[in-house]
């Protein structure tokens, strides 16, 4: 009889033997301030009534019209294009996922400036994809024109994603860089707006420029991470390609009635953005005045910082009680750097007085 381990190895695929599995950090018990999550939640009269709400849904019956409704309550509220559609996904995961299905043709490459967001990665990894990364440039962390355009000459990617703002460093690219990269794309480029509500400047505006360029955003950020809900907007000819490889139930009647009620008191999100951009102001303005700490301007809800010792600050932090993000060995750019997401007032007091405590 074949052991357990002769059967795995003879059905599993040996690079899926070989992958790390991503790692959520155990958060209990600390103010969580690594994941760029929103950290407010509703107020206890919209609490109330959003349980009633979701006391009411038919969880017996699968997803239905109403998941048409959240599309156009969504188009609204971002204020898409006439004559774009959009597609709904578990997250912008599951959308990144749907986009490589679509596009896995032989050979297909996938590229991105790197660091960047790991999904984009992983998902290759996952379907088999070739992945170019593209080093930012140094220090600055802007794209590097001509290597992005010798990459794209080189590769010929299928698909280019562009994070703005980009994760984990926090910087809008510039404008005109983007614009010669859509140009020279010979594929589709998807531009990944997670950050947007905390972002100066959005690409919707530009967005029917190119009929190749999709856009893709997420309620995660918005302050409804728990839901799993993002979004990808493009022309038709796009979209509906890849609504058919998305599969037919992936939004829940739950997740998509929260998103609904959410929409419908968007004014109490923005609020919560409009406090949390003050507060990533007063954050960088902290954590520049600490010896030997120098943090990266940010257009996200989170701040990249590089410090003396990036293990010793996390660790000291972690033991004060406070969770960040060690991003100083995801690439060699990001070396001696930790990532802080903006949190409540505060929050903000406890990781800044955390971190100088770790410095010494």
């Amino acid at each position: 009889m074949r052991s357990l381990e002769d059967r795995l190895e003879r059905v599993l695929r040996p690079d899926v033997r070989q992958m790390r599995p991503y790692v959520v950090q155990p958060s209990a018990g600390f103010v969580k301030l690594d994941a760029m999550e929103n950290p407010f939640r509703l107020p206890p009269a919209l609490q109330q009534a959003l349980g009633e709400r979701l006391g009411r849904v038919a969880i017996n019956r699968y997803p239905g019209e109403r998941i048409d409704e959240l599309k156009a309550a969504l188009a609204r509220h971002a204020g898409m294009p006439e004559g774009y559609r959009l597609v709904l996904g578990n997250g912008s995961d599951e959308l990144i996922t749907l986009l490589g299905v679509a596009c896995n043709r032989p050979g297909a490459t996938v590229l991105a400036p790197t660091p960047g967001f790991v999904m984009y990665e992983v998902s290759c990894e996952l379907l088999g994809l070739r992945y170019v990364g593209v080093p930012l440039v140094p220090q600055t962390f802007e794209l590097d024109e001509a290597a992005m355009l010798a990459a794209i000459e080189a590769h010929q990617p299928a698909l280019i994603y562009i994070a703005y703002p980009n994760n984990p460093t926090g910087n809008l690219f510039d404008d005109a860089l983007i614009e010669r990269v859509i140009e020279a794309a010979p594929g589709l480029v998807v531009i990944d707006e997670a950050y947007q509500p905390f972002a100066s400047r959005h690409y919707l505006d530009r967005l029917t420029r190119h009929p190749h360029v999709l856009l893709m955003r997420t309620l995660s950020k918005f302050g409804l991470a728990g839901i799993r809900l993002g979004y990808l907007m493009g022309r038709p000819e796009i979209v509906d390609h890849v609504e058919k490889v998305r599969p037919p139930y992936n939004v829940s009647v739950l997740n998509c009635e929260a998103a609904l009620f959410a929409l419908e008191h968007e004014d109490e999100f923005r609020r919560q953005a409009e406090v949390l951009r003050r507060e990533r102001s007063r954050l960088i303005e902290a954590l520049a005045a600490l010896p030997g700490v120098r943090p990266f301007p940010s257009e996200a809800n989170m701040v990249l910082a590089r410090v003396p010792d990036a293990d010793r600050a996390f660790e000291g932090m972690k033991a004060r009680g406070v969770l960040i993000k060690n991003v100083s060995r995801s690439h060699p750019l990001l070396a001696g750097c930790v990532r802080l997401t903006v949190g409540t007032p505060e929050e903000n007091d406890r990781m800044i007085a955390a971190l100088a405590a770790s410095l010494t």
